[in-house]
């Protein structure tokens, strides 16, 4: 039985009380402080005061914790708009909020679909909003709009952790490349990558995250207006 179908035990007299929610609570806060590496069950069992034990009458696994953790933050991403288009810009920009609040979330998005009560209604939302789309259609749409989440926000979670690993932002970063590529680009052997940045508009990330969207959502309206 996966562990959203699965009954807590018993509540019974104890110096610290539990539950699912406490733990996880605890999981997420922990994560965000100090990343994955400090979530285990030993670990956070040590924050609640409690044995390790105690924590397995509930989760069986740090992979059920994870996943629990994973469908708690979605509940903070809840769609919304008139049409689909709007949907799926809402879903996008509020899970790349989600993960840029939780950096963890980053590490956790994607491969099997969250089946957690929160993801499917985050779900439900989406593909509601899809209900004039070809069925065939609807789940490559929602995919495609994953995917360029996923990809956008691992990108600029790289980018955060490079800065604190190296203490360049990326201004200072540029700066420090900016003589090489000079002179890499005076050989003549770069045209196009030379034009685009020199003379591009230097676009940040909040920029470049939704111009790209606005590409991808007008491919898709394209696709499917066919």
């Amino acid at each position: 039985m996966l562990v959203w179908e699965r009954p807590e035990p018993p509540n019974r007299p104890v110096p610290a009380p539990l539950d699912r929610e406490r733990i996880v609570r605890a999981a997420i806060e922990s994560a965000d402080a100090e990343g994955l590496e400090a979530v285990s069950l030993r670990k956070v069992a040590g924050v609640l005061g409690v044995g390790p034990m105690r924590l397995y009458g509930y989760i069986a696994s740090k992979e059920e914790l994870l996943d629990l953790m994973v469908d708690a933050v979605h509940a903070e991403i809840r769609p919304a708009g008139d049409d689909w288009r709007d949907v799926l810009r809402s879903l996008a920009e509020a899970t790349r909020q989600a993960a840029h609040e939780h950096e963890w979330l980053a590490d956790l998005l994607g491969g099997r679909p969250q089946l957690g009560p929160h993801a499917l209604a985050t779900g439900e939302t989406v593909v509601a909003a899809l209900g004039d789309v070809d069925l065939d259609a609807v789940m490559p749409v929602v995919a495609s709009v994953n995917a360029y989440v996923i990809g956008a926000v691992r990108r600029e979670i790289a980018e955060r952790r490079a800065e604190r690993a190296t203490g360049l932002d990326e201004k200072r970063w540029q700066a420090s490349l900016g003589p090489y590529l000079e002179r890499t680009f005076a050989t003549g052997r770069f045209p196009a990558l030379a034009a685009v940045v020199r003379d591009a508009a230097h676009l940040d990330a909040d920029d470049t995250f939704r111009i790209g969207l606005d590409c991808l959502l007008d491919g898709i309206e394209a696709r499917i207006s066919r």
